[in-house]
């Protein structure tokens, strides 16, 4: 499949089936993480598989904690977008899904934030690619990881990737036409080209 055609077939999925995800599936994944570029080739993420079901407990717990708090101090726009889409401060998906993925980066690396969401963009495709289903989850408080998880503190979660079958329908979702993001020679002078 073309890269262009796992984006466009990519959506993030909120509910997963029981069914067992390969180990063998996930060191791929990870495997084409390692590949992202990072800068000064410092690879600063780090990654921690979970398929425990209490440690996935725990970090819904303390997930759920977090999100209660952010729920209530969004702004009103934030909620209206969240309450429209059905998005709470319940994550199911943490226990739901066989595999859990925390993606840490190394603190004070040349661009590791940069770096290790480039790593998580490559996971995306490449998750997509296997026919599984994730959602980018981004805890607003993330140094509870580094105390249950015993991670050393030089490390910071950035994401956490539920990894399953999609036990929804998978909906289609606007972008934004390539002509209104994409310029040329001059901000504002549109890239007109025909679709790839």
């Amino acid at each position: 499949m073309r890269v262009l055609d796992l984006t466009i077939s990519r959506r993030s999925v909120r509910r997963f089936r029981p069914n067992d995800v390969s180990l063998n599936d996930i060191a791929y994944i990870l495997e084409v993480a390692r590949r992202a570029p990072s800068g000064a080739n410092r690879q600063p993420w780090r990654f921690l598989v979970i398929q425990d079901h209490e440690i996935k407990r725990h970090i819904r717990r303390i997930c759920e904690e977090i999100e209660k708090e952010f729920h209530q101090r969004a702004e009103p726009s934030l909620k209206r977008w969240m309450h429209a889409r059905g998005i709470t401060w319940k994550k199911p998906f943490l226990t739901e899904a066989p595999i859990l993925i925390l993606v840490f980066g190394r603190i004070g690396e040349p661009y590791w934030i940069e770096s290790t969401w480039l790593a998580i963009g490559f996971m995306l495709l490449a998750i997509q690619e296997l026919g599984y289903s994730t959602l980018t989850y981004t805890p607003s408080k993330t140094d509870w990881a580094n105390h249950l998880l015993e991670i050393p503190k030089q490390y910071r979660l950035q994401v956490i990737l539920p990894i399953g079958k999609s036990a929804e329908s998978i909906q289609s979702q606007d972008r934004l036409p390539l002509e209104e993001i994409a310029y040329l020679n001059k901000w504002g002078e549109s890239l007109r080209v025909e679709s790839p």
